[in-house]
């Protein structure tokens, strides 16, 4: 999976922006002060393993942000059913093999098994990267029931005029949310040349975000809606239309239609661009529990936030990979009806809705990605669905 890394050797300059404007009910700038990285510590990818392992836990004292409070009403997660020993033993080996620093296996809403490693504890926040996207695709669920976006089938120039007349003149919503608008991107996070790279590395330009201004600069390579691409600026660009039509910020919509729905036991909190508006593709911070907490909200169907139905359609195959796998809005889809939510580095949020089962797992993986993780990841999935069968 080509993913977002290479973006955070730009967020290092993103670490003395300053937030602009009304930040909303219950939200605050992150309070300690983000740091200035030098070159030679520009981003994850120059990390050494024990300062990602560090770092991750605390990603607001290095990047500038927006922080939204708890949920005033705490999701219990009671304990369950123990998972057998031979089980725990095999998670172990997992967790191990995928350097993670945490799990937590739900069955219908009880804990069946939770473990820390690495130095982090339950009351921590550690870093989400791609899962993200996940969270901005279920607000941009929330503003369509809302009424302030009419439909999937709109433009992309309805909600972000600044578009008109680049290649995304004449995408869709939709198109954007499954990542087939047709545009040309390079993802390649070993490229310091690539899009990825380069987005938050734009000067900024006023009256628009750094993603909108970057997406201006690219030219289309396929028809709308005919081409499969991962790209992170669109769901940064996802982000920006619901912040234009709900006139907040991502982090001040979040504490309405996920932190406090969702019960959330820690706060929230979701980095900023240079223009200090929250990234939509990456880069927010919570407890393992809530992204457990996430999981089951979602899996219960998101309500009162989303229309009924949502995580249906938006965990379901939009676009049909091999082997049963595929992506639906900013949701990967895996065979079976399972689907969930995929960061590098290891954060994972599964989902299998026949077995009421959710599974949340952070980690600092030796590398961003890898086959040998990738298998590691789904022989974990194998081991906890077969034993949690009922």
């Amino acid at each position: 999976m080509k993913t977002f890394i290479a973006t955070l050797g730009a967020l290092s300059l993103a670490s003395c922006a300053s937030v602009q404007g009304d930040a909303g009910p219950s939200l605050t700038v992150a309070t300690k002060p983000a740091k200035q990285l030098d070159m030679a510590d520009a981003g994850v990818l120059f990390w050494n393993q024990a300062t990602r392992t560090d770092r991750f836990r605390h990603m607001e004292d290095f990047y500038a942000g927006l922080e939204v409070a708890p949920a005033p009403h705490v999701r219990k997660l009671p304990k369950g059913e123990p998972l057998d020993a031979a089980t725990i033993a095999k998670v172990d080996g997992y967790l191990e093999q995928m350097n993670a620093a945490g799990i937590m296996v739900l069955q219908d809403g009880k804990v069946r098994y939770e473990h820390y490693r690495l130095g982090f504890g339950p009351k921590q926040r550690w870093t989400s990267f791609s899962v993200a996207k996940s969270f901005t695709s279920t607000l941009l669920g929330a503003a369509i029931k809302d009424g302030y976006i009419t439909s999937l089938s709109d433009p992309v120039t309805k909600y972000l005029p600044q578009l008109k007349g680049s290649a995304y003149d004449g995408v869709t919503i939709e198109q954007i949310a499954t990542m087939t608008s047709g545009v040309k991107w390079n993802e390649d996070y070993t490229d310091p040349k690539s899009d990825v790279a380069q987005m938050l590395a734009t000067k900024p330009v006023p009256g628009e975000t750094q993603e909108i201004t970057y997406a201006k600069t690219l030219k289309r390579e396929a028809p709308a809606g005919t081409k499969w691409v991962y790209k992170t600026l669109e769901t940064g660009l996802l982000g920006d239309i619901v912040s234009a039509a709900t006139h907040q910020s991502l982090a001040a919509y979040a504490k309405q239609k996920i932190v406090d729905p969702a019960g959330f036991a820690g706060p929230l909190f979701w980095m900023t661009d240079l223009t200090g508006s929250n990234i939509g593709g990456c880069c927010l911070s919570i407890r393992l529990s809530d992204y457990a907490r996430m999981g089951q909200w979602v899996m219960e169907g998101g309500q009162p936030s989303v229309p009924k139905g949502w995580f249906a359609k938006a965990g379901s195959p939009e676009v049909h990979f091999d082997d049963g796998y595929g992506y639906g809005y900013q949701w990967w889809t895996y065979p079976d009806g399972n689907f969930g939510a995929i960061g590098i580095f290891g954060q994972y949020i599964t989902i299998v809705p026949s077995q009421r089962l959710v599974v949340a797992v952070v980690s600092d993986y030796k590398t961003a990605t890898g086959d040998g993780l990738t298998a590691a990841r789904r022989a974990l999935w194998k081991t906890l669905i077969d034993a949690t069968k009922r």
